[in-house]
């Protein structure tokens, strides 16, 4: 293992186990790395046993600090903030770069122990507005504190504008690694036509505002079949919200797959959805890559107005931006799509190279370097 990084990211999540901001704190690292950057991460421990974690980070190229869940939070965040320092102490000449909501607060701690140490914060959005009075004051300092500041997209930048409207923000979107493409067993899933939505079955992801829609859908295509793949952490809810509904025959959850089971799922289905809702406590959908990896396949996606996703989806091209809670206008979009399939699949496929790693990094390298 390598002792000396110029490129250290702190973040609040990290694979094995699933989540956005640890998706793109992995794909930065190895970005960087093939880059020619030496980069090391620092994260908490997510798995339930900590060798788990460890058996995935010894597989990577760069090195991977995992800080030990204690049943006191407050020491997992000691653990966390002491080995930073360490690791900054020992690496004068050192970029760190911020992910989630800890490591912001983190991230500007280093800036100002360390002013020399340059400072890069990726804001996503839920952590903009998370926590109580004393955590949204916090974060707002933290910010401030910054050299350089990344938002995933125009949503996320606009949030963060509303707690200081002087930040200077750049938008990188998320990028996304290109599946390697399998045969397609077109009898893999039952239903005419399918539709999927990918993520964590809770009310953030909306998987509830598509089985809303779902009794107006089913009146012109009654054979219709929702396919809802994730850790079903609101199934039993979504569950009889769609039997109150009279179309539970039409939901079908499917709980997490493996890679080839849900490419499988999602590649004999027609069009994505992702009608995401803004929860209370402040957690948003800041882009949506889940959108991008669906067009990556052909499939043309429906999203939330007034959301990261529409970063992801190009209006009129890869999909439909909708406001969620209106099922005629879902069911108008989802007609646009249908009756003009081949040129909204064809779009999709095309817009998602846009956000291939290699062209992100050097948005990335321009802030960096």
């Amino acid at each position: 293992m390598r002792n000396k990084f110029n490129i250290l990211i702190l973040s609040s999540e990290f694979p094995p186990l699933p989540g956005g901001i640890g998706n793109h704190a992995l794909h930065l690292a190895l970005s960087l790395q093939n880059e020619g950057k030496e980069v090391a991460v620092i994260t908490d421990q997510r798995s339930k046993k900590i060798d788990d974690d460890i058996v995935f980070d010894n597989q990577l190229p760069i090195k991977v600090q995992r800080i030990k869940r204690h049943s006191m939070v407050l020491f997992t965040y000691l653990s966390r903030i002491f080995q930073t320092i360490k690791t900054v102490n020992t690496n004068k000449k050192i970029t760190l770069i911020s992910s989630g909501k800890f490591s912001l607060w983190l991230g500007a701690f280093m800036k100002f122990l360390f002013s020399r140490s340059k400072c890069v914060a990726v804001l996503h959005g839920s952590e903009i507005y998370a926590g109580g009075k004393l955590s949204k004051h916090i974060t707002k300092w933290s910010l401030s504190q910054f050299d350089s500041l990344v938002a995933v997209s125009e949503f996320t930048k606009n949030l963060a504008l509303e707690t200081n409207p002087n930040l200077k923000i750049t938008v990188i979107n998320n990028g996304f690694a290109f599946p390697e493409i399998e045969n397609n067993n077109s009898d893999f899933v039952k239903g005419n036509p399918n539709i999927v939505t990918v993520g964590n079955v809770s009310y953030r992801k909306g998987q509830q505002n598509v089985i809303n829609a779902l009794p107006i859908l089913k009146e012109k295509y009654p054979e219709i079949q929702y396919h809802i793949i994730g850790i079903p952490t609101e199934k039993d809810t979504f569950e009889a919200l769609a039997k109150s509904l009279h179309v539970h025959e039409n939901v079908i959850f499917h709980g997490a797959m493996s890679n080839h089971d849900l490419k499988q799922v999602v590649s004999s289905s027609k069009v994505f959805f992702m009608l995401s809702d803004h929860l209370k406590n402040g957690d948003v959908e800041g882009f949506g890559i889940a959108v991008l990896e669906a067009n990556f396949l052909g499939l043309p996606a429906i999203g939330s107005k007034n959301s990261g996703i529409t970063d992801a989806i190009k209006e009129g091209y890869s999909g439909k931006l909708v406001n969620p809670h209106d099922a005629i206008e879902i069911a108008s979009a989802f007609d646009e799509i249908m009756n003009n399939y081949n040129h909204y699949s064809t779009e999709s496929k095309q817009w998602s190279k846009h956000f291939d790693w290699d062209i992100i990094i050097k948005k990335y390298l321009e802030i960096i370097d």
